[in-house]
């Protein structure tokens, strides 16, 4: 049994690197974007982050991270005044929580991207 849980884990962790190695933020063009609330969301197996973007006037104002799971990287979280003081999602991740860091920003850009009130 311990054989079969070690061999998922690893399996499991292999994929969360590979998703997280592949991720490609591209920021939204803010000026198409109407006043709102949206929902954003990524998963990555082992890191995962549900976001809430508010835009007013074709500007980020807040951003709340609804859920976030994560290992390491609660420092992460951080990420969302860097976006939101630079209004892009092109920031540079958080030093130690690299990878939740780009699973953040892909919610926020998901969020902006995909509509999802």
């Amino acid at each position: 049994m311990a054989l079969f849980f070690g061999g998922r884990y690893l399996y499991q962790t292999w994929e969360y690197k590979k998703i997280v190695s592949e991720i490609k933020i591209q920021n939204p063009d803010l000026s198409t974007i109407e006043h709102g609330v949206y929902r954003g969301f990524f998963d990555a197996i082992l890191v995962a982050a549900d976001v809430s973007v508010t835009v007013e006037g074709n500007r980020i104002e807040s951003i709340k991270i609804e859920k976030h799971k994560n290992e390491k990287g609660k420092s992460a979280e951080a990420i969302t005044d860097r976006v939101i003081a630079e209004q892009s999602i092109e920031v540079d991740a958080i030093s130690g929580a690299t990878n939740s860091s780009k699973v953040i920003l892909k919610a926020i850009e998901n969020a902006l991207t995909q509509n999802n009130k």
